[in-house]
């Protein structure tokens, strides 16, 4: 998982160099940040990325306070006390001296624009719930194995942005160039506000590029914005596979919020221990539920989506706890394994790795290394389509990776599959909609949107459970099971009469390797758009069948839709016999849930397709 932060002129820096360099900890006053590091046994920042060398600085060596105000404070080479020195003995007056220090435009010149400087953009790399338990519930060897994955992938994500995502601008935007070396400081954080284990990474990465001319220049963030949720199923795909290699572990879904995106976590970690370690998710539920209801006191209705994640940030505001004083991480490490040991005994913790290994054995018997990259390019199509309408590569690749992990189940796989997969989705299964425009410059590549040409799914509603109201189907949803028709309608066309029986027993993920191309024929096609229409009716939902492997996708789930639909219908007709029984206007006493599950909706209703993120 990662989140983005920015890191701006006046007092926002300061946050940085006081308390994210010192363990998201309140550093003692006039102390050196060198000796509250080793006083209260905290790993110090060090420097990556490819742009260092430009610096004079090299990947590993640790960042100095002065560094980080000088950079983070003052957009000024780390060096330049020095720089700055060598020029006023040459002679250069004190000004000139110190503009020669700069790197890119001045902080004055920028705010003389009546602009905010932004230093830097920071990048928080955080794991799943389930391996920061076995990060801090596990022997030493467990604990090397994902903190040494943890930084392998987010090495692998800042080359991915070196190579893929950064540029830099000037010009007000008319000129670009790619920047394939950023200058990134990563600060180690071992818990959270609570105390509890939360194993995470700050990265701060420079709002500065040299150009190819040798000069300054500021990134790009806006494509660095756009990024993040590719980056962030990068790190999870690389980090995962790694630790799961490595252990022999494997992957089960979990869902944390109905009809949202399942998390791949760790199969044969306790849903108790994941409460256990996960504080934060508590206190932050315990205030959306208040935030929520004053929402919908004052608006009248339930939040959207993209209303629910504002709701969201500002309950986990609220129950944000002031800052602690940070400890070694043995401490911690034996203060959080006492904690577990009181709360659920000693052979439930002490056995944790035996039974993920044992949990992980059996998912890995039963999945193979291997992934139908067809089937794999139709699911992303189709599912990116009904949760965006419109998407660029960038969500489409993210879907890819997405795919590769729920698929594999921490299996490893052959580098680049994700591009591939990406590639012959766009290329097979979607409809470029951006037309280059005659004396302008050629859109990038990840810069053209595109669409598709399926049914767009119509809604249902779920019944509450647990004294929950009824909920409407969430995109997400709808876009899962529209996937899933077309890539059965794909099965039977593939397959022949006589062949049906042996079919059965064959493993759920077939073979189709990315040296081996696999086009669709005219016929499968068909098919496939067909069962995709269908699937976007909720009538259709009885009867649907689907690989009895995957999560979701399960013929006993499409039935709980089915009877769901059915129960709906029964109602809707019993009101509708009472009105005629009593005389009223239908419109008096049909609720709104009965309403809108017969109104189609438009395409750009409710979140429009740009306002997906």
């Amino acid at each position: 998982m990662i989140s983005v932060a920015k890191v701006q002129r006046r007092n926002s820096w300061r946050y940085y160099v006081r308390g994210v360099a010192f363990g998201d900890g309140r550093r003692p006053p006039r102390q050196a940040l060198k000796d509250a590091q080793e006083k209260a046994g905290l790993p110090p920042g060090v420097w990556m990325g490819r742009g260092l060398s430009a610096l004079g600085l090299t990947a590993g060596e640790t960042v100095t306070q002065r560094q980080m105000e000088l950079l983070y404070g003052e957009g000024r080479h780390p060096d330049a006390d020095r720089k700055e020195r060598e020029l006023l003995d040459d002679g250069a007056d004190p000004e000139t001296a110190r503009l020669a220090t700069v790197l890119g435009q001045s902080v004055e010149e920028i705010e003389k624009r009546g602009l905010t400087p932004l230093f830097a953009v920071d990048v928080v790399f955080r794991a799943q719930a389930s391996l920061i338990v076995l990060w801090a519930l596990g022997d030493d060897h467990t604990r090397r194995v994902i903190e040494r994955a943890h930084e392998r992938a987010i090495a692998t994500v800042l080359r991915w942005l070196e190579d893929e995502v950064a540029e830099t601008r000037w010009a007000s935007g008319r000129k670009r160039a790619k920047a394939p070396a950023l200058v990134v400081s990563r600060w180690r954080h071992f818990d959270n506000r609570d105390g509890f284990p939360l194993l995470h990474d700050h990265c701060l990465i420079l709002n500065r590029a040299q150009r190819p001319d040798g000069t300054w220049g500021a990134l790009d963030t806006r494509r660095l914005y756009q990024s993040v949720v590719a980056a962030g199923t990068l790190y999870t795909l690389t980090m995962t596979t790694e630790v799961c290699e490595e252990l022999g572990l494997a992957t089960v879904p979990r869902e944390v919020t109905p009809g949202l995106r399942p998390v791949m976590e760790i199969a044969g970690v306790e849903q108790d221990l994941i409460d256990w370690s996960a504080t934060r998710r508590e206190q932050i539920d315990a205030a959306l539920e208040g935030i929520t209801d004053t929402y919908v006191a004052k608006h009248g209705r339930l939040p959207g989506e993209r209303g629910r994640h504002g709701l969201g940030w500002w309950a986990a505001q609220d129950t944000r706890r002031a800052k602690k004083t940070p400890k070694p991480l043995e401490q911690l490490r034996a203060w959080w394994r006492t904690s577990a040991i009181l709360r659920f005994g000693r052979q439930m913790v002490d056995g944790l790795l035996e039974r993920c290994r044992a949990a992980g054995k059996a998912i890995r018997a039963r999945v193979g290394p291997r992934v139908d990259t067809a089937l794999a390019a139709v699911d992303v199509a189709a599912v990116v389509f009904t949760v965006r309408r419109t998407f660029a590569r960038r969500h489409v690749l993210a879907e890819a990776r997405r795919h590769l992990l729920e698929t594999l189940r921490g299996r490893e796989f052959t580098r680049g599959l994700d591009d591939y997969i990406a590639d012959k989705a766009l290329a097979r299964h979607s409809r470029q909609l951006t037309v280059p425009q005659p004396g302008r410059p050629t859109p990038a590549p990840d810069q053209l949107t595109y669409t598709a040409d399926f049914a767009w799914p119509h809604r249902w509603w779920i019944a509450g459970t647990g004294g929950k109201p009824p909920r409407e189907s969430s995109r997400y949803e709808r876009a899962r099971v529209a996937s899933l028709a077309l890539q059965n309608a794909i099965r039977d066309a593939r397959i022949a009469p006589a062949a049906r029986d042996d079919q059965a027993a064959a493993a759920p993920h077939a073979v189709d390797h990315p040296d081996r191309d696999a086009a669709l024929t005219p016929a499968q096609r068909a098919a496939a758009v067909q069962a995709h229409q269908q699937a976007a009716m909720p009538e259709q939902l009885e009867g649907r069948t689907t690989d009895p492997q995957t999560w979701i996708r399960t013929p006993e789930n499409l039935n709980r839709f089915a009877a769901f639909k059915r129960e709906a219908d029964v109602r809707r007709r019993a009101v509708a016999d009472h009105l005629k029984q009593t005389g009223q206007p239908a419109s008096d006493t049909v609720g709104p849930a009965d309403q809108q599950q017969h109104h189609t909706p438009r395409p750009d209703q409710d979140r429009g397709p740009g306002r997906d993120r």
